[in-house]
């Protein structure tokens, strides 16, 4: 009987060790979502480039800041008159026939000093904020649903995990029972195991909880149902080549950065509307020309030329002083903006370097320790050289190790969505 369980519990235990931590399905799947979404990073993305409301909105109002852009600097509209004069008082008419002369004009403003062309270059870096916000606001939703995706994959994977030394936990129990009924062991040790057992059943609920706040999470970023189907979750992404060079990833976010392109653009703007302001002191031109109806006849033409007179000039010199504090202020937006995408950026970079080095350490030496640990606890429990406190121990830091490797791939991934959010394209 020792034998045939001791034989059970070791093809658990390689079966155990065969399964890739991040390869299987959870304990307790959810329903299948149509069309496998969830299943992947990438399909996940496709859906909400589509569906995504936030996105629809900046995606609007780009297009608001085009459809400004084709109207900016147009003349403006022209002022066509009509006088009726000499309207006898005895009976008076609006007919143009029956009044003393009847005069109609027609005029024409015409800005000098390039404040159309000005006019034309603001609603230009208008657009182009708006664009950049848009693709700013891109950025960040798509972090989001990284994040989501990511945090989803891990709660089913960490639980899948769990669960798997749930199952040899029961074969371990078994073996302490066994053992206990020939008088080999106390029975201290099938309550240890017993209590093991209930804290991993505790632990499966727990992780079975993460995973629902996980799909609610992920459904909310793609407008969805909370409770709506997902796939289960493919392995995450490998971590890009681009990451190994942070002094090209600098350059890349410096350059590409939506965030910068956003300052970049109110710097413009702001630099336009100064010239602007400067440019109201110059005077704007208006024609027009008019006829003169008597009766029925039209008997003399005029034509007009007029001038406005930039006469407040106190307002001008302060509306000039404010676009002049307000480019400033864009200035130093930007400057602190690329200040902290320095900082984000670094930060996030050693600490995805970081991880990578302690991944392969985990991976590569702690994990096949740990494994071979339990091995051998196994085999000394079972033929009395260690207690069943030192095999409960060595089971612990195996799933204690597993699970920090998958906690470690989910800290790279969600690094790895920030710097993306940050540069602001995929790598």
């Amino acid at each position: 009987m020792h034998r045939f369980l001791s034989t059970k519990c070791l093809a658990a235990l390689i079966a155990l060790n065969a399964a890739a931590v991040c390869s299987a399905v959870p304990a307790q799947p959810l329903a299948r979502a149509p069309e496998e979404l969830g299943a992947s990073l990438g399909g996940v993305l496709a859906f909400l480039e589509a569906r995504n409301p936030e996105l629809r909105a900046m995606a609007y109002e780009a297009d608001a800041a085009q459809a400004r852009l084709r109207a900016a600097g147009a003349l403006p509209d022209p002022i066509l008159g009509m006088e009726l004069r000499d309207i006898p008082t005895r009976e008076p008419t609006l007919s143009p026939a029956n009044a003393g002369s009847t005069r109609y004009s027609l005029r024409q403003m015409f800005p000098l000093g390039d404040k159309r062309g000005l006019q034309r270059e603001i609603a230009a870096a208008d657009a182009l904020a708006a664009d950049a916000r848009r693709g700013a606001t891109a950025a960040e939703v798509r972090m989001r649903a990284k994040l989501a995706w990511t945090q989803y994959w891990y709660a089913g994977h960490a639980a899948h995990v769990t669960e798997n030394l749930r199952t040899l936990m029961v074969d371990l129990e078994q073996i302490a029972r066994s053992r206990y009924g020939g008088g080999l062991t106390p029975q201290q040790d099938v309550i240890k195991a017993q209590t093991e057992l209930t804290s991993l059943r505790s632990d499966l609920v727990m992780l079975q909880s993460e995973r629902r706040q996980a799909v609610a999470r992920l459904n909310s970023v793609l407008a969805r149902p909370a409770d709506a189907p997902l796939a289960e979750p493919g392995e995450p992404r490998a971590l890009p080549d681009r990451l190994q060079d942070f002094a090209t990833l600098m350059r890349d976010a410096e350059q590409r950065s939506p965030t910068l392109a956003v300052n970049d653009a109110q710097i413009r703007s702001a630099q336009r509307n100064a010239e602007l302001m400067r440019a109201s002191r110059t005077p704007d031109v208006g024609v027009g020309v008019a006829l003169i109806q008597m009766g029925t006849r039209v008997t003399d033409y005029e034509v007009m030329l007029e001038v406005n007179i930039p006469w407040q000039t106190d307002i001008i010199r302060a509306n000039v002083s404010e676009a002049q504090a307000m480019g400033a202020a864009a200035e130093a937006r930007r400057e602190a903006s690329a200040a902290q995408l320095r900082g984000e950026l670094g930060q996030n970079w050693a600490a995805l370097d970081a991880l990578r080095e302690q991944s392969q350490i985990v991976r590569t030496t702690l994990l096949p320790q740990v494994e071979l640990t339990f091995e051998s606890a196994l085999v000394s429990y079972q033929t009395g050289r260690v207690d069943f406190a030192t095999l409960l121990d060595a089971q612990r830091q195996v799933r204690r190790t597993r699970l920090d490797l998958l906690k470690i791939e989910l800290e790279q991934q969600m690094r790895l969505a920030e710097i993306e959010r940050i540069v602001g394209e995929e790598l």
